[in-house]
């Protein structure tokens, strides 16, 4: 049996593994907790951003704003539609857009998902101080 030898790894391909695996381990928690409540994580941040708008906001500016890009933003929002979570509604300024706008039960939806996310949030940075998390916050908006 030939060993072969180990190369080393370049500190940027570390940090990306790292980051990766962080990244997939607080999906994991965050997607169990929407999960029972029904919803993916994409239906989740989509009533996030609707309720943080404040408005309606067309299709493609609720695209541009996902945590994880997904091609299939129709099929998304079809199904929040079906849920009676969003409802669409015609642009006023540009026939070709179309707005989406969060209904009562989204923000309900997303009220009783409030906490749990909160501490699940709280569970995924337990292993850090409280004064490393501002530090690792600026680091990765950095890198997006």
């Amino acid at each position: 049996l030939l060993l072969m030898p180990r190369r080393p790894h370049a500190p940027s391909s570390l940090a990306s593994v790292e980051t990766l695996c962080a990244a997939d381990r607080i999906r994991v928690r965050a997607a169990a907790v929407v999960g029972a409540a029904g919803l993916t994580l994409s239906q989740f941040n989509t009533l996030r951003i609707l309720r943080g708008a404040g408005e309606p906001l067309p299709i493609m500016e609720i695209r541009r704003r996902l945590i994880e890009r997904t091609p299939g933003i129709t099929r998304l929002i079809d199904g929040l539609e079906r849920m009676k979570l969003v409802t669409r509604c015609p642009c006023d300024t540009d026939r070709r857009a179309t707005m989406c706008a969060i209904t009562d039960a989204g923000l309900a939806r997303l009220g009783q998902l409030d906490g749990p996310m909160d501490d699940s949030d709280a569970q995924s940075m337990a292993d850090l101080s409280k004064a490393d998390v501002p530090p690792l916050t600026a680091l990765l908006r950095q890198i997006r």
